[in-house]
């Protein structure tokens, strides 16, 4: 059994595994997905530091992964985010300072008490707390993209173009990735982590810290399309959501009532349109 390693943790771990085979038994060294907490910290206008969020996490882009998610929940608009740091609370750096992010707003549109139901959650799952409809599609905080959407014959080779960069997955096999494409289909910013809606803030929060708007002709997730990530697609300002694997009947309902383009089991064969 091997220990946890101190002070900061990457995307991938090594640990000692048994192979088991129609040949035998054989010890090998194999690369892991690193899941790990993350802790965000929300300060509004100078106030002190209120813990909003903690998810499991693939450490690296934390910060990407914290501006994206105060953006994607409705917390407060883009425009709104100053600065983010890690944790500096006294004390020596270790993982547990490196694993605890605020981010500092100038506004805040709700604060981390009025997010009833989310202020914990796991890798698996991202709004699992919302009551209805309406309190998602209340939370877009970004303009929708208002540019054409992309082709069938587009969709369906975006899942090849998205292998180039999932870096982690290909050693791994263990974490998602998510996409921000251009109205060409290109690739604007990709990000990987252990959950699906990690994945989509990391590549959110990637373009509002680099001043970009992350609204874009559609968001790309290697994985099925819940309402979680419809919703987040939505809040971000896409204008479809393309997906390697199904949706959800309610996935596809929050879709449709807020006019999002629905894709799912994107191939290079086929894919199919829900919405």
């Amino acid at each position: 059994m091997s220990s946890r390693p101190e002070g900061p943790v990457g995307p991938v771990v090594r640990r000692r595994v048994e192979r088991h085979s129609a040949d035998g038994v054989s010890s090998r060294e194999d690369r892991i997905a690193t899941e790990e907490p993350l802790e965000i910290r929300v300060a509004v206008a100078g106030g002190p530091p209120v813990r909003a969020w903690t998810t499991m996490r693939t450490p690296g882009d934390d910060f990407d992964l914290a501006a994206g998610w105060v953006v994607n929940e409705g917390v407060a608009p883009p425009g709104a985010i100053r600065r983010v740091d890690h944790c500096t609370d006294p004390g020596p750096r270790t993982a547990g300072r490196d694993n605890v992010v605020t981010v500092s707003l100038s506004e805040a549109s709700r604060l981390p008490q009025q997010l009833p139901g989310i202020t914990a959650g796991s890798s698996a799952c991202g709004v699992c707390g919302r009551d209805s409809l309406e309190a998602a599609l209340g939370s877009s905080a970004v303009p929708r993209h208002d540019g054409p959407g992309l082709p069938p014959e587009v969709i369906r080779g975006l899942p090849d173009t998205l292998r180039a960069w999932q870096p982690v997955f290909a050693q791994t096999g263990g974490v998602h990735a998510a996409a921000l494409l251009d109205p060409a289909g290109g690739i604007i910013a990709a990000r990987e982590d252990v959950g699906r809606h990690n994945a989509v803030d990391k590549v959110v929060g990637a373009l509002v810290l680099s001043g970009q708007s992350p609204a874009a002709a559609a968001l790309l997730v290697s994985g099925r399309a819940g309402f979680e990530l419809v919703q987040k697609a939505v809040a971000c300002g896409a204008a479809q959501l393309v997906s390697v694997g199904a949706p959800t009947s309610l996935a596809v309902d929050l879709a449709g009532a807020a006019g999002l383009g629905l894709w799912g089991f994107a191939n290079r064969a086929r894919v199919v349109r829900y919405a």
